[in-house]
């Protein structure tokens, strides 16, 4: 196992599983939660390689300790980007969504988790009644060099740069080259099934491609699942497409392509991509189909 190979990583992403994997995987991650909440200790990092070989065995639990290392740098530039977005702090709910986590409670677990470890930035303020986060410290993310260069790209310097052409598996076979779209304007967008806002971004990039597909866009919608380890399957996903009647090719993001973009913390994420090649706009968190569709009407003009 690659991730458990980092020494004394935290365990932040122990909760990510789903009840849409089935009730084996729930109650692997009611066994994670109950652990973690009887041995976190401030200042005390849970290390992934001692649970992994002494504590947690069984495939599914471990399937839950594979998914660390994402999580470990997504949630801190995750609540960063959203408190740069909205100019506040994400709520224990929001946090779920984003992560696939069970509840919120499951959220204010995995914060727990982050502030107890001496190696994460100190950039949460907490009500210590309710958990929520009451003031995140953007800028001491900024500083910290685990996490600053990767947030700057994530929060802005993607518009009037190339887009990296990397090439996607599509769902159902075939692949998807996005630099092999040039002369077109591309609507990318990373999401991943089950979250909310991606779900509540569809039928707006649907009813764009149906309307503007002659003039000139491709919609690409880029499934983050395996790349973030979330455990849902092509079935699920193929029930997805056909539940919302997507036309527009779905492929598979995968941890390259992730890097290669900068990393996304917040879904969906959207690239808006001209004719030349170059990111034109650049969206994260859910998007006003009028701004989508202005944005896009504006470089479909160009030649």
């Amino acid at each position: 196992m690659k991730a458990c190979a980092c020494r004394g990583l935290l365990l932040a992403t122990l909760l990510c599983g789903s009840p849409a994997a089935g009730s084996a995987q729930s109650s692997a991650e009611t066994r994670v939660l109950d652990y973690i909440r009887e041995h976190l200790q401030p200042g005390h990092p849970l290390i992934v390689t001692d649970l992994y070989n002494h504590v947690f065995t069984q495939p599914d639990e471990r399937q839950a300790l594979d998914k660390l290392y994402n999580a470990f740098f997504r949630i801190p530039l995750f609540v960063a980007s959203f408190q740069e977005k909205t100019g506040s702090p994400p709520r224990l709910k929001i946090i779920a969504e984003q992560f696939d986590l069970r509840s919120p409670a499951a959220a204010d677990v995995l914060l727990r988790v982050m502030e107890s470890d001496p190696r994460v930035p100190r950039f949460l303020t907490r009500d210590p009644k309710t958990g929520e986060i009451t003031h995140v410290d953007v800028e001491n993310i900024k500083a910290d060099p685990k996490f600053g260069q990767t947030l700057a790209r994530q929060i802005g310097g993607w518009e009037g740069k190339p887009a990296p052409d990397v090439t996607l598996e599509r769902l159902g076979g075939g692949v998807v080259r996005l630099g092999g779209l040039l002369g077109k304007v591309v609507l990318l967008e990373v999401w991943f099934t089950g979250c909310p806002p991606c779900m509540q971004e569809t039928p707006a990039l649907a009813a764009l491609e149906h309307d503007l597909q002659a003039r000139g866009l491709a919609v690409v919608a880029a499934n983050a699942d395996k790349a973030l380890d979330l455990p849902y399957d092509d079935a699920m996903r193929q029930h997805y497409v056909q539940e919302h009647h997507i036309e527009y090719p779905v492929v598979h993001w995968t941890k390259e392509s992730d890097h290669a973009y900068g990393g996304i913390s917040i879904f969906p994420t959207l690239f808006l991509i001209d004719r030349k090649g170059m990111v034109r706009a650049h969206w994260i968190g859910y998007t006003q189909p009028d701004d989508l569709r202005r944005a896009i009407m504006e470089l479909l003009k160009e030649n």
